[in-house]
């Protein structure tokens, strides 16, 4: 057994105070996703800031968490685009309670979001989809996400074939793939503070559409 009882280190470069915050979490997540984007900016890391993980409740009963890129938020919620067929679509299916979080280490920072998916209009998949890079559209024609495939052969000839057939065509997007809106109902800030006495400030929706405030002990 390997030990990690030494992995430390102090957390010290801001903090979440309640006189500083915003009566709506995506204010201050739009607030915050900036400010890591910028100190990212000047950090050699080369982090995606919009990369978080969804966590579901998968169908065997396990919860199961995968990183995605976060792809538009407002104040409606958090969309990310996936095959619908995929492990994580067909889970969201079946239980669409779903947590998003976010870890910015450069930053000391964790934003944690509780919310109900649903899936996003055919416009809004149809135009993002249109977006993207011709390879990323035949990736997503070519792939059965989460399904057994006998080798990476498998998947690279299906690929070639596939840009034979749409040469000089439009890929359109597979009525399988689109975008996943998560309204959120509680969206938990982390700032990382000295001695482990971390920053929590939790937003929890209520019935008549307000956000309520509390501080979490570390």
């Amino acid at each position: 057994m390997e030990d990690l009882s030494n992995y430390r280190r102090s957390y010290e470069k801001s903090e979440l105070l309640e006189t500083n915050i915003p009566e709506d979490p995506i204010n201050l997540f739009h607030r915050w996703f900036h400010e890591v984007e910028d100190f990212e900016g000047q950090s050699t890391s080369g982090a995606e800031v919009n990369a978080m993980t969804v966590s579901t409740f998968g169908l065997d009963g396990f919860p199961k968490a995968r990183v995605v890129l976060l792809k538009k938020y407002n104040e409606e919620g958090f969309v990310f685009y996936t095959n619908y067929n995929s492990e994580k679509g067909r889970a969201i299916e079946k239980n669409p309670n779903v947590c998003l979080s976010f870890f910015w280490h450069t930053a000391e920072r964790q934003v944690i979001i509780k919310g109900i998916a649903e899936k996003t209009s055919d416009i809004i998949s149809d135009n993002y989809f249109d977006s993207r890079p011709e390879g990323s559209k035949l990736g997503a024609v070519v792939s059965n996400q989460s399904q057994v495939i006998p080798s990476r052969e498998f998947l690279e000839n299906n690929l070639k074939e596939l840009e034979i057939i749409y040469d000089n065509k439009t890929v359109e997007r597979p009525k399988h793939w689109g975008g996943y809106i998560v309204r959120p109902v509680e969206v938990e800030f982390w700032q990382g503070r000295a001695n482990r006495l971390h920053d929590r400030i939790r937003y929890s929706l209520q019935e008549n559409y307000v956000w309520k405030t509390e501080r979490l002990s570390p």
